[in-house]
């Protein structure tokens, strides 16, 4: 057996089902959990592992958490200053 993945508008849903029945004996439909609970699940995924390739290649910087900190802290006295005026 072998498994592959379709994405099927969903105006042609019915119509795409009526058709896998006829052949229902070879087939297998099964929804994939991670889109059920995440529509964005595999988009999600490719962005994080974008992020994280980046980040081992060095084409982005990482924040040590002092780091990330300080400029949290910053960025909330930058606000409180705005919000003043």
């Amino acid at each position: 057996m072998q498994t592959i993945t379709l994405q099927v508008k969903d105006d042609f849903m019915t119509e795409f089902m009526k058709m896998i029945d006829t052949v229902k004996d070879n087939v297998v439909v099964q929804k994939d959990k991670n889109l059920e609970y995440d529509p964005y699940f595999y988009e999600r995924q490719k962005k994080l592992q974008q992020i994280r390739d980046d980040i081992e290649s060095g084409n982005a910087e990482m924040l040590t958490q002092k780091q990330y900190d300080e400029e949290m802290e910053q960025f909330f006295k930058n606000l409180e200053k705005q919000h003043a005026n």
